[in-house]
């Protein structure tokens, strides 16, 4: 008789979820511990993945990883395969999306997905994975969203995983770290924070494409670089600089942006706190924004503490590595990426890494499905991955 509880919920939950509009939110018995499920509510049809199953919208409490103690309240959705579940419940899918801006109005969960996202994500969903995909501390929910803090995105992860098994139904605690760009430093950052902060969770393996590596050495060659011509004739860089320092600003009320930003950048920076990542880059094109004359300086002295909140706390996982790479990749340089490897590597991680000849930093994700579904299915089954740390490009 122990099962009849479960089975009314599950029942329960999923006729809410064939409802053709979302109904009022459903509040899950408040327990104030990080992973805590304390909200869900079906996902609206244009908010999901076409073709999915139940769909559901979801709150939680998660460590505020800022401060590293007291509970933020983080924002997500569980997307399910369409289809009965296997015994035992699915295998989760934990997506760690990319840069979309620190604007709560930016959080994945209010967004349509991009037609990328669209198929990647399906694809995860056809090879049978359920999604968990958090929006992030402070993206979505109350206050700053501290952009690319790796201890952060990592307890939004990790407790998303945690209270979509401790809240929903047909759930496995078996699961895959997958991210995209941001999302790749956040499923890194995951993979490396799981075995303390999170060890009943059964991690088994990463998977990550366009993956930011934030230590000074590549810090200080990305600034420093010439950049390469795009032919949007927008420089990322300068984007991301901005998001970092409109987030620092919120975190931190000694930053001073005048030590990181030229006043010609002043409204650019401004604005970054309050429009998503796309708007934000047609600014900077409008306006000529490049490093030259957007960045003072004394850029990276501004931006020291944001810096070291993105370093990992350590190189070595205790789980698989797969690493996607495009060669021609403008927003996170290839260069930084392969450092990663290396280093990585050098820490005792099985890395297995992939160039992809004439991609850049979006298309690698797509270019990449065929060799990480060979690299999933040899984790998922326990086989041992070919480590490749000098990838060659294919």
């Amino acid at each position: 008789m122990k099962s009849v509880p479960r089975l009314v919920a599950a029942v329960s939950l999923f006729a809410l979820a064939a409802c053709q509009t979302p109904s009022q939110p459903v509040a899950v018995p408040p327990v104030q511990v990080s992973g805590s499920l304390t909200q869900y509510r079906p996902l609206a049809a244009d908010l999901g993945v076409a073709g999915s199953g139940p769909a559901f919208s979801i709150k939680y409490l998660s460590t505020n990883g800022v401060t590293g103690s007291g509970l933020v309240p983080v924002t997500g959705v569980v997307i399910y395969p369409a289809g009965p579940a296997p015994k035992g419940g699915w295998p989760i899918v934990a997506w760690a999306h990319g840069t979309v801006g620190i604007a709560d109005s930016c959080a994945p969960s209010r967004n349509p997905r991009s037609a990328r996202d669209q198929t990647y994500l399906d694809e995860w969903l056809h090879r049978g994975f359920a999604i968990v995909a958090t929006d992030y501390q402070g993206l979505g929910s109350e206050g700053t969203h501290p952009y690319l803090n790796a201890r952060t995105e990592a307890y939004s992860v990790l407790d998303g995983v945690k209270a979509a098994l401790a809240g929903l139904p047909d759930l496995s605690n078996t699961i895959m770290i997958v991210g995209q760009s941001q999302g790749a430093g956040a499923a890194f950052a995951s993979a490396a924070y799981a075995p303390a902060y999170a060890p009943a969770l059964h991690v088994r393996g990463v998977v990550a494409t366009g993956i930011p590596y934030m230590s000074p050495e590549v810090i200080k060659a990305v600034l420093h670089a010439k950049p390469q011509n795009s032919a949007s004739g927008i420089d990322p860089v300068v984007a991301y600089a901005l998001l970092i320092g409109a987030s620092e600003a919120g975190l931190n009320p000694a930053f001073n942006p005048e030590q990181a930003f030229t006043e010609r950048a002043m409204p650019e920076f401004h604005a970054a706190s309050e429009i998503c990542a796309r708007p934000l880059m047609e600014r900077i094109k409008a306006e000529g924004l490049t490093r030259a004359n957007a960045f003072e300086p004394t850029l990276v002295q501004a931006l020291t503490p944001a810096f070291k909140a993105m370093a990992f706390p350590t190189l070595k996982l205790d789980v698989p590595l797969f690493v996607g790479i495009g060669t021609t990749d403008r927003d996170v340089a290839p260069q930084g990426q392969l450092m990663l490897v290396k280093d990585a590597c050098k820490a005792g991680t099985v890395v297995q890494a992939h160039l992809y000849k004439g991609q850049d930093h979006s298309q690698a994700v797509l270019a990449s499905m065929v060799d990480s579904a060979a690299f999933t299915t040899a984790v998922m089954n326990g086989e041992p991955v070919q480590p490749v740390c000098k990838p060659v490009a294919q």
